[in-house]
Parts: structure tokens; sequence; C-alpha cells
């Protein structure tokens, strides 16, 4: 069952990818197809980050080793999203002008820290396999803790984006804080107990 459970996934996680393209052949992306696609891409970058960081608590609560096995490819699909997502904004808004785009990196605190999230999510993806766990032994743990800075920034860029609606970005931003502070009190358990 277990060797099913991985392509599953992978499948599930493919489709908001597959949703996005079919939205853009069949032109129902509405009025303001970048923005909707950008918008898209982001919102599933942060469902991927809410995924991976619930990994560990499912172990936890459900006392099934499983979980964790999936951590690294939801990991993978967060920065696939975050990619999709600051291509439509390079690519389709600013079609690679990069004087706006280092002007918007620079001014626009959302975009600041948006981008500052995607750069810590490079060394994460870099020393993603079992390979560089080996190499890095305790260090790869160190390193992989970027991740619960990844996900504030990426609620905060949401936050700061979202000029007139702040539910949406908060549901997300309080998930992202639940979600972390489960991981100390099962650290803090850890260390209690093991």
């Amino acid at each position: 069952m277990r060797k099913y459970l991985k392509p599953g996934l992978f499948i599930l996680s493919t489709t908001p990818f597959f949703l996005i393209l079919y939205k853009i052949f069949f032109n129902k992306l509405g009025p303001e197809p970048v923005k909707e696609i950008t918008h898209f891409t982001g919102e599933w970058t942060l469902i991927f980050i809410c995924l991976t960081l619930s990994m560990s608590p499912l172990k936890r609560f459900t006392k099934l080793p499983i979980w964790v096995s999936f951590r690294r490819m939801l990991g993978l699909f967060v920065f696939f999203y975050a990619t999709l997502h600051l291509l439509t904004y390079v690519g389709l808004d600013y079609r690679f002008d990069w004087k706006p785009i280092l002007d918007d990196v620079v001014k626009k605190k959302y975009v600041f820290i948006g981008f500052a999230a995607w750069v810590l999510l490079i060394p994460l993806v870099i020393t993603s396999s079992q390979k560089m766990l080996r190499l890095l032994k305790n260090n790869w743990k160190k390193l992989h803790r970027l991740v619960y800075v990844i996900a504030i920034f990426g609620s905060l860029h949401y936050i700061w984006l979202s000029k007139t609606v702040f539910f949406k970005p908060l549901i997300y931003f309080i998930i992202i804080i639940v979600l972390l502070a489960l991981r100390i009190k099962i650290k803090n358990r850890d260390v209690n107990y093991g």
C-alpha cells in the first residue's frame, strides 16, 4: 500500500498545475489573467508550505511515521509553485524588464519578502537528496529549519500584498503559526522524553 501512496500524492500535487494550464488553454482566467495566475500559484505555494509543516505533527498525533516520508516531496512542490509564482510576476507581468522588477524588490516590502522567501528555498532544494543529508549530517537539519522563516515570509508576503482583504491571508498566517507552535511542542517533548 505504501508504494502507491507517494505516486498518488505526486499526482494530487500536480493537479493545481494542470488546473491552471486548463484555465490558460481554455481562456477561463477571467478579465485579469496574469493576476489570476499569480494569485493561484502564490496561494498553492502557501498551501504546500502548510502541508509540509503539518507532516511532523501528523506523525506525532497519529503515531504513524509514514507522514514524514512525504515531507521532501511536498517541500519540492513548495519550490515548484513558488517558482511558477515568481516566473509569472517576472515573465508575464513585467516581461523580464529587470529595472522595474529590481525597483519593486527594493521599494515594495511584499515583493522583497516574497523574493527573499524564494531565495531561501534554493539551498533547501539543492540539499534535499539523501546524499546531501548524509554529507551534511547535523548541519542538514539546521539548514532545513529555514523552512520556518520561509513560511513566515510567505504568509507576510500575502498579508502585505492584500491591501483591502486581510481575512484569507490572516487565516494562512494563523495556520502557519499554529503549525510552527506544534513543532516547538513536539521538539520540547522529544527533549524531555528522549
